[in-house]
């Protein structure tokens, strides 16, 4: 027998454009060309990681950077950009929450809302646009064969959608019948998600006046993997009629193997964590372990020259070059600086606000 549940045709959501957002991208966005916030502190260690990241790239090498929403919100994405135009980042990882931001900052300059007022009067998140949007965004990608961040980058950047008349999807849906294609689930859920929602087909502009702030936007324009790594009812656009766990569920499963690929190319290579203590060392001990798996089947040796940089804001007494703490020491419990020590690589710490940490590097890879 099921268990009770609600379904989200059932929740009433409101127009974005009338949410009190408290950030926006025009005031927070750092320019990457400005001096570096100060203090510099760890600047020895700054300059390592540049050196780092300079020697794997001239080797053709990934550095795949993941990092949490607050990086977004913090107004990092000019910073992210340039680490993508100038070809120092190969691969860029986050959470759902990263993607909403910068798709909100990119629809209407501004994102992040009041969590107590709006929970309490039951809107928190309920936004039409931001639930609507990114959730087609992903039930079209998913009949592409696209990742969630892909899907997401494309709509941010080509500023459309083409949604299929239900003739049209019928008739992907045959197609995939005969050859018997792993997409179909994913087109049945889409054929019920238009009928259910009476979304109109055919081409579908949807204007980002904002979108030269986009992660990725930018991402997908420059053809550089942006990947996301959610949580089923973690953000926002689950509360919202077109949520659908199917869709969403194969978009961010193409995004993790995409993650495994790059993985795959990390020996010699950098792997950055930015303020994502839970999604970042969760999803690269697993891609790590994915890679070893199939490098050993082909006889081969597994992952294990490379470097993990880790910024968050907690400060740290153990000296982790000792080993791992005993469980009788707080530090032990510092779980995700202790995940990345067990992946096998050199790790190196830096406690330090994004802002300061990112400028700092960018700073550091112009010379």
């Amino acid at each position: 027998m099921p268990y009770p549940r609600i379904s989200p045709a059932e929740i009433a959501v409101f127009p974005l454009t009338k949410r009190a957002s408290k950030s926006n991208i025009e005031k927070v966005a750092v320019n990457p060309d400005a001096p570096p916030p100060l203090p510099p502190y760890h600047k020895s260690t700054i300059n390592f990681v540049a050196r780092q990241i300079r020697q794997a790239r001239a080797q053709q090498r990934a550095v795949i950077l993941a990092f949490g929403a607050h990086l977004i919100k913090n107004g990092l994405s000019p910073v992210l950009i340039r680490l993508m135009e100038e070809g120092w980042v190969t691969h860029l990882a986050t959470n759902g929450a990263g993607g909403i931001h910068d798709w909100e900052f990119a629809w209407q300059g501004c994102s992040e809302e009041d969590v107590r007022q709006n929970v309490a009067t039951g809107c928190f998140g309920a936004w039409e646009e931001t639930g609507k949007y990114i959730n087609l965004a992903v039930l079209l990608g998913a009949l592409k064969d696209m990742g969630y961040g892909e899907s997401l980058g494309a709509l941010i950047d080509e500023q459309q959608l083409s949604i299929p008349t239900t003739e049209q999807l019928q008739k992907t849906i045959l197609e995939y019948l005969r050859t018997e294609n792993n997409l179909l689930p994913a087109a049945a859920e889409l054929f019920t998600s238009i009928i259910n929602n009476h979304l109109p087909t055919g081409l579908l502009p949807i204007e980002h006046p904002f979108n030269r702030y986009s992660v990725f936007g930018n991402a997908f324009h420059l053809r550089i993997p942006v990947t996301v790594h959610p949580g089923i009812g973690y953000d926002i656009i689950y509360n919202h009629p077109l949520a659908n766990g199917a869709a969403l569920g194969r978009g961010a499963h193409l995004d993790f193997q995409s993650m495994v690929h790059s993985v795959s190319q990390l020996n010699g290579g950098v792997f950055l964590s930015i303020g994502s203590a839970i999604m970042a060392p969760q999803v690269f001990e697993k891609s790590l372990s994915f890679a070893n798996n199939l490098l050993l089947q082909k006889g081969q040796e597994i992952i294990k020259n490379f470097t993990i940089v880790v910024n968050d804001l907690q400060t740290t007494t153990w000296n982790w070059a000792d080993g791992e703490p005993p469980k009788s020491s707080p530090d032990y419990y510092f779980r995700f600086l202790k995940s990345f020590y067990r992946m096998g690589g050199k790790v190196t710490y830096v406690a330090a606000d994004n802002r300061i940490f990112m400028g700092n590097l960018y700073a550091a890879l112009r010379g």
